[in-house]
């Protein structure tokens, strides 16, 4: 992935805020909105535009496009710069390859203790029952 390709390809939109700032909100347009062509971008290879297709499937529209938003400050400027973030962040996220998960058996060790312990707690219950009466 491609940073500054992805950052040059990004666009934004700035929309009024109903977040803090009092009057200051309903005179100016701090909250941004970026969205981010998934399809059409030259930052990413086809494996990953693929990877992101799969794991970001609920944040995807139907033209392929991410949009995210921010509106937390009074500026617009960090909203701007908190919005690359977390595109940025969701994207290196979910680009990640999990590593296969080794299956591995308890030792005997551990097998032993588990059985100890489930034989003392039924010793313990069947101690609490009361006698029987014949």
């Amino acid at each position: 992935m491609n940073t500054e390709v992805l950052i040059s390809e990004l666009n934004f939109k700035a929309i009024r805020s109903s977040g803090p700032g009092g009057q200051h909100v309903n005179k100016t347009a701090s909250k941004v909105e970026v969205s981010f062509d998934l399809e059409n971008s030259e930052a990413l290879s086809e494996t990953e535009k693929e990877r992101l297709r799969n794991k970001l499937a609920l944040k995807i529209s139907s033209e392929g496009i991410i949009i995210l938003q921010c509106g937390e400050t009074r500026s617009q400027h960090r909203n701007k710069g908190i919005v690359i973030e977390r595109l940025v962040a969701l994207l290196q996220q979910n680009l990640k390859v999990a590593k296969p998960r080794k299956k591995t058996k308890p030792s005997k060790g551990a097998i032993e203790r588990r059985l100890k312990s489930k034989k003392e707690h039924a010793f313990k219950k069947s101690n609490r029952k009361p006698p029987k009466i014949e």
